[in-house]
């Protein structure tokens, strides 16, 4: 643990929304008792979940300069990107070949993102909106007719491929043509089943009035020995489409110094706490948790960000990281936004075309939320209707194997944590003074 008579020294790794949300919250615990530096590739956050909006002129990706927040949160920026840790030492290794030493690091560097077919087009917030927008010119052309939106097995978020359908059959629509087919394929038993029974409903409600026919435990896979050819499983029946759209699959950052699992994602327990570290946490889509969403993302810093309070000698009773899933789908008509609450009464689950959390951001973070709706002159706010609703809470012990499992093993490492912790406290009293 630092020395409490002097500046502690956080180091954030990223600057995405972990980042931010992580930097808002140790702000608000810490205050100015801890210099915060923050290390991102990037020049400018990027929101990018509006991103999926923009081929349709119906909302854009926004951003913001980092070295503007930065200045605005008395945080210092770098523009640099972490490749090494070297816990022991308690130093970062940065791209530029320059090394940064910590008190209390944040690994929140996101993760990458991969194809998961050779041939069709994978959507990114990052890909440029205009190769979408030829798809849509060849609508409106007449050239196609029938165009299928793939969610491949082991996605993490599936939302952008509903809203996709939705969006692009109101635009085929609305150039006259009305015989167009769009077709969502999906792995999941029932659309967005993670919102429970009753929202699942509305889901199909809104794809059926606009004419989107979605395939239901459907396993999508290139032919083997084909040149990229596409089979739904079960049956291994050929994908009928003339132009497919494919969401990515989520790969992790693989960092050098921390232990991670097969596919690179960070090992972290329910506090953010990396094992076999000191002063090292992690949150967002860089760590070990199967639901990829800026609002858990968010969720997953405030976790971190308390345990690094206290690590750093503040009075706070760290929260292990609860998710709560919130989520608000564009449906081409508006905004769709879906909630599950928890077992226990509280029913099925809902949708409303009323805001269900406030501020109404598409990424809901306790701090960043309203930070960002300052930030951007309260645009968001004034374009929603006030809530009627509670925010999504999903029992993922009963709805989410993969996630359960993961929340298992993270307790397991929290429980490891803390034995280390109280031994190493314990042999410290025993020593002589």
């Amino acid at each position: 643990m630092p020395d409490p008579t002097s500046a502690s020294r956080i180091l954030i790794a990223g600057g995405g929304v972990a980042a931010l949300e992580a930097i808002l919250a140790l702000r608000e615990l810490v205050g100015d008792r801890a210099e915060i530096t923050m290390l991102s590739p990037e020049a400018d956050f990027v929101y990018r979940p509006m991103a999926v909006a923009e081929p349709f002129s119906r909302g854009r990706a926004t951003r913001h300069p980092l070295r503007q927040i930065a200045d605005q949160l008395g945080v210092d920026f770098r523009q640099d990107a972490v490749t090494a840790i070297d816990p022991a030492g308690r130093r970062v290794t940065t791209a530029a070949g320059r090394d940064h030493s910590y008190h209390a690091l944040l690994v929140a560097v996101g993760a990458r993102s991969e194809p998961a077919f050779r041939r069709p087009l994978t959507w990114t917030p990052e890909r440029d909106p205009e190769l979408f927008a030829g798809l849509l010119r060849d609508l409106e052309e007449g050239y196609l007719k029938k165009v299928a939106f793939v969610v491949p097995p082991g996605v993490a978020w599936p939302l952008p491929a509903y809203e996709l359908a939705l969006m692009t059959a109101w635009e085929a629509w609305g150039m006259g043509q009305d015989d167009a087919q769009i077709t969502i394929y999906t792995p999941e038993e029932a659309p967005l089943g993670l919102f429970g029974a009753a929202a699942s409903a509305g889901v199909r409600h809104d794809l059926a009035e606009a004419g989107v026919e979605v395939v239901t435990g459907a396993y999508v896979s290139e032919l083997e020995g084909s040149r990229g050819d596409l089979v739904v499983h079960p049956g291994e029946t050929p994908l009928d489409a003339e132009r497919v759209v494919a969401l990515p699959r989520a790969v992790g950052p693989e960092l050098e110094g921390l232990p991670a699992d097969f596919h690179g994602f960070v090992l972290t327990d329910r506090h953010g706490k990396v094992p076999d570290t000191e002063g090292i946490w992690a949150a967002g889509d860089a760590i070990a948790f199967p639901v990829k969403q800026g609002g858990l993302a968010a969720q997953e810093a405030d976790a971190a960000a308390e345990a690094m309070a206290a690590f750093l000698g503040a009075d706070v009773e760290p929260r292990p990281f609860r998710p709560v899933l919130r989520g608000m789908m564009l449906t081409g008509r508006g905004k769709q936004w879906t909630r599950h609450a928890a077992a226990g009464g509280q029913g099925e689950g809902t949708t409303s075309h009323n805001a269900l959390w406030w501020p109404p951001t598409k990424v809901a973070g306790r701090y960043l939320s309203p930070f960002l709706a300052v930030l951007d002159g309260g645009e968001a706010i004034a374009d929603a209707q006030a809530p009627d609703g509670k925010p999504v809470e999903l029992d993922l012990e009963r709805d989410l194997p993969a996630a359960a499992d993961a929340l298992r093993q993270a307790t397991l490492r929290s429980d490891e944590h803390r034995l280390t912790f109280e031994r190493m406290r314990a042999e410290a009293r025993r020593k002589p003074a």
